[in-house]
């Protein structure tokens, strides 16, 4: 590659067969597995995907510099090969050599005489892959002294080679995958100095026929670490004094920008620097927000918790628990915290409220998971990895999923093609991934566990489950509504709170319906606060709704899946008692689902 002591071509007809070599100590990761699969034999095609749109590292010390990663791969990795050819379906077949003109020329010379005019030739890939497969036959037959070392890149590869079902793809496609197929097998194309990368974003958009080849080697380009981070922002500010316009100096910036691209990290300096607006902690968080919801391309909600746990009414168990877990994630001890917590119970419980709330305790970074599926093929694994890429760049991060039932899917593929167990096989792999226990920490809320796959709830992924029930305590009820007028902005004394007739059946939802219609007509009459008189009269016209099959089919299944005694009030520990112990808590559960499917 670019190592001094490597054999490899520096010039038309040298060195013929790979040597493996090593490569300097400040290219990227991706790049050095690369080199390794590349001397190894392993593979001569490689597909790139990820954050493949960022700056690349180039050079080390007084010479470091930041470049686009096609440049990176002509310049540095493929930097004393013969010929580099880059080819995109807009720009076509054009040499590459970054910006050493004189290397850029050398290689015009050889293509003229190898290959011709690359100017004249067409742009669509049937005559370009064609072209290429005459010029890999060509260097296969050469003799020793004659062959060159030859890299290809192929840019947005994902609109050359489209995902498509197997014998649905154009004749040219199917022709031009095949080529690229029996380059990547061959035994012959190994032992040369010849190599293809596929660059592409999305690697679910690729045709499954190259990205599943085992000759074929899938290498994801990650955002920035935060060494990175941090060399970047000393690189693109020396010439600025970065103290005149942030009150974060280069280091705490690396801190702060966790699952930030490089390309970002410029923009926020950027905008920061020209648009005259000191970069302090609220415009900080405002343009990471964004940065990050960008990145994700609006699947991911950046959401800065506003409450801790003491916000939280009653669950004193449940709380008591995500405190310790808070603690131990503060002082580093990662090994100890859950991968995963499943909050579960019936509709109205705050199991949102309660997640959110954890976050602001634990101290990190929360996003919420949005809808991420699309009716078009291969889009919805595309979007998938585009943010788990962008999760485990950011970590620790609390990752909440609400509807997880809903959202995450089961293994069934019936009627999509696969794309469910696809899916939920990705989740799965990510949420037990050990690597990153304390790194992501996952939330997943439903009101209806039972739908949710075991796999997902078995201990290494959604450890800790929590079930959450209406309020049936008049002290626990009161203090909720003081807390959700604080939720609102508004204030109850506490002594204002009336008995609540509806003791057992109301919940949190409810109980801040109650408080919002107090709030209004309060502030109609003029008060600044709730008054005893307008709560008295929103409580005594509410109508909670009334005690159904869901709801207690809700509340069994939240009961059955806690996996802490202790997080169970104690009249529903006794209500389990009495029923004769979980066994038949989920006779009750099984008899519940078919009368609630046959209504």
């Amino acid at each position: 590659m670019t190592d001094p002591a490597t054999e490899v071509p520096t010039s038309e007809g040298q060195a013929s067969e790979r040597v493996a070599a090593g490569v300097p100590e400040f290219f990227p990761a991706w790049s050095k597995k690369l080199a390794q699969l590349y001397f190894s034999g392993t593979s001569s095609v490689f597909v790139l995907h990820g954050n493949v749109f960022d700056y690349v590292r180039a050079g080390e010390g007084d010479s470091v510099d930041f470049i686009d990663l096609s440049s990176f791969l002509a310049s540095q990795l493929f930097g004393r090969w013969d010929l580099v050819l880059y080819y995109d379906i807009a720009s076509g077949l054009r040499a590459l050599a970054g910006r050493d003109e004189k290397r850029l020329a050398e290689m015009v010379g050889i293509i003229s005489k190898r290959i011709g005019d690359l100017s004249s030739f067409p742009k669509d890939p049937d005559h370009v892959f064609a072209l290429l497969d005459r010029l890999v036959t060509k260097n296969l037959v050469s003799k020793d002294g004659e062959r060159l070392g030859v890299a290809v890149l192929l840019g947005h590869a994902s609109h050359v080679f489209p995902r498509g079902e197997p014998g649905r793809l154009k004749l040219g496609t199917a022709t031009n995958l095949v080529r690229v197929l029996n380059w990547a097998s061959s035994p012959y194309v190994k032992r040369l100095n010849m190599a293809f990368v596929l660059v592409d974003a999305e690697h679910a958009a690729l045709n499954g026929r190259l990205t599943g080849n085992p000759h074929v080697a899938s290498i994801e380009v990650e955002l920035p670490d935060r060494t990175e981070r941090e060399l970047f922002t000393r690189h693109t500010t020396k010439e600025r004094d970065l103290a005149a316009f942030s009150d974060f100096g280069a280091s705490e910036l690396a801190d702060l920008t966790a699952g930030v691209s490089l390309s970002d990290i410029d923009a926020l300096i950027e905008s920061a620097w020209r648009g005259g607006d000191r970069l302090d902690a609220d415009l900080f968080r405002q343009l990471k927000k964004r940065l990050i919801e960008k990145q994700c391309q609006g699947l991911l909600e950046f959401l800065q918790p506003t409450w801790d746990l003491d916000m939280v009414v009653g669950h004193e168990a449940a709380k008591e628990r995500l405190r310790e877990d808070a603690k131990l994630l503060a002082s580093g001890r990662l090994d100890t915290v859950p991968m995963g917590y499943l909050v579960c119970g019936p509709v109205g419980t705050g199991k949102s409220f309660l997640a959110q709330c954890a976050t602001g305790s634990m101290g990190v970074p929360c996003v919420v998971l949005k809808n991420f599926r699309s009716k078009y093929v291969g889009e919805t694994e595309a979007n998938l990895q585009r943010v788990l890429s962008v999760l485990r760049a950011m970590g620790p991060v609390v990752v909440i999923v609400d509807e997880a039932d809903a959202i995450l899917g089961d293994r069934g593929s019936s009627g999509d093609s696969g794309t469910s167990s696809r899916v939920f096989a990705m989740i799965a792999a990510q949420m037990g991934n050990t690597r990153y226990r304390g790194r992501i920490i996952w939330m997943l809320l439903t009101c209806r566990p039972d739908l949710l796959p075991i796999d997902l709830k078995r201990q290494g992924r959604a450890e800790v489950h929590i079930p959450l029930f209406y309020p049936s305590d008049q002290d626990e009820l009161a203090d909720l509504f003081v807390v959700l007028a604080k939720k609102l902005g508004a204030k109850i004394d506490r002594a204002d709170v009336p008995s609540i007739p509806h003791l057992g059946n109301l919940s949190g939802a409810d109980v801040e319906g109650i408080v919002g219609r107090a709030l209004r007509a309060s502030l109609l009459e003029g008060a600044e606060h709730i008054t005893r008189d307008a709560l008295e009269d929103a409580i005594a016209k509410f109508m909670p709704s009334t005690q159904t099959l869901e709801r207690e089919l809700q509340e069994i299944a939240a009961t059955i899946e806690c996996t802490d005694r202790q997080f169970l009030p104690s009249h529903v520990a006794e209500e389990i008692e009495a029923a004769g112990g979980r066994a038949r808590l989920q006779e009750r559960l099984t008899a519940l689902k078919r009368l609630v499917e046959s209504l």
